[in-house]
């Protein structure tokens, strides 16, 4: 992402195997749960029994959304919770722990500060408060949106995934174009509700009879989904609502495109990174 600094891998596995004891015992834990440390593609077994407990904890939060199951595995379900909990809460203080590895140039207490206040850390934390206030909350309303919350445990495989992570590079890099793509689209939809609000809003006052009102028919029409509860009908307004959909098939390409390149360029610059730390030991 484009606030982490780049590390210098603490071991190449491909030569030394396990992990070098000249490290220290929190360089070694680092090493193991944070893909930064490593200068090779994949995940080290730790981070895949995390993967693998996101997955289930994720899909127990999702089952458990139907009551038939919640009630015939409710004390599954429960302590499926607090094993996935009590795992994210120690994965959480060995990244807290290591964090001073992940940002070298701190102090311990800043780079512990920095971890806890980033994206990933709020995210870490707020995980784990969703899994275990539902039991101190007894409220019916707070308790669903604990457990909905829940399924943002997701969010955390973006830390294990290369190509996520380059994808939100991508759109960092590019957010400029893909802004000036958004602001043309927004002027589009705009022009074309106030076209059929002009055409048609006295012919339909339920569906154009403001722009607001209209402003649903050239969002459904500008991205061709087209659910075709309201239409034009004059000819006018037919001709308008074709050039928005025609357009909308070009404002659906050009982001893509744009996503496409810095995407390539991207990992083109890693496939390069990663060229040049072997060609020294070659």
């Amino acid at each position: 992402m484009a606030d982490r600094p780049a590390l210098r891998p603490l071991y190449d596995e491909r030569r030394a195997g396990p992990v070098s004891e000249a490290l220290t015992l929190r360089q070694r834990v680092f090493a193991h749960i944070d893909p930064a440390a490593r200068n090779i593609e994949g995940l080290s077994f730790f981070n895949k029994i995390v993967v693998l407990v996101v997955l289930g904890a994720s899909l127990a939060a999702i089952l458990q959304t139907e009551p038939a199951l919640a009630r015939a595995y409710g004390r599954d379900f429960f302590w499926i919770e607090i094993s996935a909990g009590t795992f994210f809460a120690v994965e959480y203080v060995l990244r807290l722990w290591t964090a001073p590895d992940h940002f070298p140039d701190m102090t311990a207490a800043r780079a512990r500060i920095k971890f806890a206040t980033s994206p990933l850390g709020l995210l870490d934390l707020l995980i784990i408060v969703s899994i275990f206030s539902p039991m101190i909350f007894e409220e019916a309303a707070i308790l669903r949106v604990l457990r909905v919350m829940r399924i943002l445990a997701l969010a955390r495989l973006t830390r294990f995934s290369l190509a996520l992570r380059y994808l939100i590079s991508a759109v960092h890099e590019r957010r400029y174009d893909l802004l000036i793509t958004l602001g043309f689209a927004g002027f589009l939809m705009l022009f074309g509700a106030t076209s059929l609000y002009w055409l048609e809003g006295e012919i339909q006052p339920d569906a154009f009879g403001s722009i607001p009102r209209a402003l649903w028919w050239a969002v459904i029409t500008l991205t061709t989904v087209g659910y075709g509860d309201v239409s034009p009908v004059t000819p006018e307004g037919k001709m308008v609502a074709g050039a928005v959909a025609l357009a909308g098939i070009a404002l659906v390409a050009l982001p893509t495109g744009i996503l496409a390149a810095a995407f390539s360029d991207g990992m083109q610059r890693r496939r390069e990174e990663l060229k040049s730390q072997s060609e020294p030991d070659a």
